[in-house]
């Protein structure tokens, strides 16, 4: 590689200043596109949606078999875990 005298290679010397902007403009956008999809990931609005999302496709995997049918062994231990719970709630406020 072979250089001229301000110490740019043939390629970067023969680059003109329309080049030079046009390559400074597309790098902008670029930024500009990225620093607007990091607002928009982390917007607290984009956060809850994607945990609301998530714990739906958590509890759908949770309670259906991967050809959609209700896993009711499954759904019948959370029901029996929920009054359990609620049990236990009722007699600490009976004695408290």
């Amino acid at each position: 590689m072979s250089d001229n005298q301000n110490g740019k290679t043939p390629a970067e010397a023969s680059r003109s200043v329309d080049q030079i902007e046009a390559d400074i403009a597309a790098a902008r956008e670029r930024l500009a596109g990225t620093v607007d999809e990091l607002h928009t990931r982390t917007a607290p609005q984009e956060i809850a949606r994607r945990q609301v999302e998530s714990a739906k496709a958590k509890f759908t995997e949770a309670t259906r078999t991967e050809s959609g049918d209700l896993r009711t062994e499954r759904i019948a231990a959370l029901a029996a875990a929920a009054v359990a719970l609620i049990g236990l709630g009722a007699i600490r406020r009976r004695r408290g």
